[in-house]
This record gives structure tokens, C-alpha cells and sequence, in this order.
């Protein structure tokens, strides 16, 4: 399985049609207003290959219909507490849905269980002191105890410095169901505009040691 690329937090209009130009698989809006990265905004003409993601944080039903019209959005990612109620009713509504969760090294993955057959994908975060944007790394060997047969997107503090690492993890048997590693805070000139120079040279590496 190619390992695809979300670029999530994207803000600015003008930065998000320099970071299309890198031809991400997905792009990630946050629509969180306790966010920096919160996204008020419309959203440039984007190439069809490029997914739109909405990211929640314990929004009501409407709040994310509201959103998903106005913008067109193509999935959405629910990065609170969201039941599993809440994710099937999207997903009726022909919608992927991306269910995050924040990880430690206590983490229970058996609370998946209740996500399995009303999410499309899940995200493994690390657990911090926000919802997400936390900048930091969680101890990725934890992923050697996922049980469950459903791709996931790697996200948290992956920067520049984190491609070795990457090599390392791609190796392992567990890393095979990694569809996404999720890129954020790490190549960001300030909160939402990311540096389109050290995203094209980081991908560009990535791809060389995949």
C-alpha cells in the first residue's frame, strides 16, 4: 500500500493553492474555533485528486452538515469525543469519516472496538494538552499492539527530523496498514501557513526511502 499524504491546518487561501501545488492526497481544514489554525475562510480551486477533510472537535451533526455543503468537503475527521452514533449517521450520509484518537503508552486499543464498523479510517495522535497540533510524537512501537484490520493515518509532531524514524517504522509489520502519515505543526511558518519549501523537500525524501 503507497503511504499517501494529508497536510493537515492548512488556513490561508494563497497558502493552500502553493501547498496544492505539491499534490498532497489530502488537505485538512480545521473548523475548531479554540483552534490557532481554525479555518474562516473559503476554500481555492483545488485539483479533484486532492481530498478535503474537515476536522471537528465535538461539533453537533448540523454544525458538520453545515460546513460539509458550504465547502464541499470529502471527509471528515471527528477529534474529540465523538460517539460512535454520531460517525455511522455521517457516514449514511455517503461521507468518510476519520476517527482520531490521542495516544500514550496506556493506551486501551480495545476501546476502538465500538469504531470499527462506523469509521473508514482511524488517527493516532499524541496525547497532549489540545485536541491536536500538540507538536510531539507519541512512542510509535505502541502501534505493535493494533489488532483491528483498518487503515489508519500517523499523525503528531512528524517533522524533517522524523525520516529516519520513518524508515524505521515502514519496516515494521504494523506500519503495513499505515495508509497516511498526517503533517501539520512541524512545517509551519506560523500557525496554519506551512513552508511550501520544506514540505516539497521533506516529501520528496520520504518518497526516495518508501
Amino acid at each position: 500500500m503507497e503511504t499517501k499524504i494529508k497536510i493537515c491546518g492548512m488556513k490561508f487561501p494563497e497558502n493552500i493553492s502553493e501547498i496544492a501545488a505539491l499534490q498532497p492526497d489530502y488537505l485538512g481544514f480545521i473548523f475548531y474555533d479554540k483552534s490557532p489554525r481554525n479555518f474562516e475562510n473559503a476554500i481555492p480551486e483545488l485539483d479533484k485528486s486532492i481530498q478535503k477533510v474537515g476536522v471537528f472537535v465535538n461539533a453537533t451533526f448540523e454544525e458538520i452538515q453545515e460546513k460539509i455543503t458550504t465547502h464541499k468537503l470529502d471527509s471528515v475527521q471527528l477529534h474529540g469525543e465523538e460517539s460512535p452514533e454520531l460517525c455511522l449517521l455521517l457516514q449514511q450520509n455517503k461521507l468518510k469519516v476519520i476517527k482520531s484518537f490521542n495516544i500514550d503508552n496506556t493506551f486501551n486499543f480495545n476501546s476502538l472496538n465500538n469504531y470499527f464498523n462506523c469509521c473508514n479510517y482511524f488517527l493516532f495522535d499524541t496525547k497532549g494538552a489540545n485536541y491536536g497540533g500538540n507538536g510531539t510524537s507519541f512512542d510509535w512501537r505502541i502501534l505493535e499492539r493494533y489488532y483491528l484490520n483498518k487503515p489508519y493515518f500517523l499523525s503528531g509532531g512528524i517533522g524533517q527530523e522524523s525520516l529516519k524514524d520513518l524508515k524505521i517504522f515502514f519496516q515494521k509489520d504494523y506500519a503495513k496498514k499505515c495508509l497516511a502519515i498526517d503533517l501539520n505543526s512541524q512545517f509551519e511558518i506560523e500557525p496554519g501557513h506551512k513552508n511550501p519549501d520544506t514540505l516539497k523537500t521533506f516529501i520528496q525524501n520520504l518518497k526516495q526511502q518508501l
